[in-house]
């Protein structure tokens, strides 16, 4: 679409990567992206503590260009304790405990592909390769889960998952319990592989349908079936 010198100048101010501020260009200069940030600034008017930061809020994004997406995991909320959310689904910064969904995404790592368990919680690596670590709601009131669900958040990841259904080719999505999966009802199972296990939590895990999926070894076995790179899922050195 054409844009005017005023759409053009308030996309500059967006903190995100260029190839995404195209794709998403018509959320971004949306009155729905106006009232989710009206919502931002008025929770830290009122003293509240956000997380992740604000530099942090589309690090996903930021890390994981729309060209250079070839999985991704979509999880729910931020982490709402001290220094854990940095912008990854299930990831954590180093130096913080790893929480226990990740501990459990590490042991089917760990069963399914032999990879060793990781030491640290952070994910980045992941995303640097191509892994979308995609939360369907980008931020939180810290102590407070689920504090900024159906603020906007919602809308805007669920347009990111419509422009990678429509414009890319041969992604791997991994819809870890019913909510992923309700998000994923927008993806096109004849573009893209699928990929639908129960969520890592130990309450879901522990009930069966996680330990076992094997997402890691059929994700890579999927890219490799189409030319693509397969991801290295080792955190560790």
């Amino acid at each position: 679409m054409s844009l005017t010198d005023q759409q053009l100048a308030k996309l500059e101010k967006v903190q995100l990567d260029a190839s995404w501020k195209v794709g998403l260009s018509d959320f971004l200069l949306s009155q729905k992206m106006d009232e989710l940030k009206a919502f931002l600034v008025q929770e830290k008017q009122a003293d509240k503590v956000i997380y992740p930061p604000s530099s942090l809020i589309f690090n996903a994004l930021n890390i994981t260009p729309l060209s250079q997406v070839k999985v991704v995991i979509i999880g729910q909320d931020p982490y709402h304790g001290p220094n854990q959310a940095h912008g990854l689904s299930f990831s954590v910064q180093q130096g913080v405990a790893v929480p226990p969904s990740l501990r459990n995404i590490f042991h089917e790592l760990q069963t399914d592909l032999g990879v060793p368990v990781s030491k640290h919680g952070d994910l980045t690596k992941w995303a640097e390769q191509g892994v979308l670590l995609l939360n369907s709601v980008l931020t939180v009131e810290a102590g407070q889960p689920t504090s900024h669900q159906k603020r906007g958040w919602e809308d805007f990841t669920n347009h990111v998952i419509d422009v990678l259904n429509e414009q890319r080719e041969n992604i791997v999505f991994i819809l870890w319990g019913a909510y992923a999966q309700r998000k994923g009802q927008r993806i096109d199972p004849n573009k893209h592989l699928v990929l639908k296990a129960a969520h890592p939590s130990p309450l879901a895990a522990n009930r069966g349908g996680f330990f076992g999926c094997k997402v890691f070894s059929k994700t890579n076995n999927y890219l490799k079936q189409h030319g693509i790179e397969p991801i290295n899922w080792q955190l560790d050195a």
